[in-house]
């Protein structure tokens, strides 16, 4: 079966990658613009926070019947922390240290053992 002309195993993850560049701008995106008051801040950032749920849902809806709960959230996770750290050097301009890249690799380690199955 096919979604969006994608392998039903792709359309969560790609909705996943859109959600996530969403919810990181909704997330730390005003970190840019700290003069701004923090009330336009909150509801500029639900505003953004919208599509990333417009996104999310049905990224989750959608992938259900191919990954299993757990799975979908590590998938989720490993995103999050790529797009993260694309935004932090690319748009915040703060490097990544190499506790960073230990960090983020146990946390990769840790997604190989939810996809890999019993033990």
């Amino acid at each position: 079966m096919q979604s969006f002309g994608l392998p039903t195993n792709l359309v969560p993850i790609v909705l996943l990658v859109a959600s996530n560049v969403f919810m990181t701008f909704a997330w730390y995106g005003h970190l840019k613009y700290k003069a701004a008051p923090l009330w336009i801040v909150i509801l500029a950032s639900w505003g953004i926070a919208f599509f990333e749920y417009c996104l999310a849902v049905p990224a989750n809806r959608f992938g259900h019947g191919t990954y299993t709960t757990a799975e979908l959230k590590t998938i989720q996770e490993v995103i999050t922390l790529t797009v993260f750290a694309g935004f932090s050097v690319l748009v915040l301009h703060e490097p990544l240290t190499v506790n960073h890249f230990v960090g983020f690799a146990l946390i990769v380690a840790g997604a190989y053992f939810i996809f890999r199955g019993p033990l």
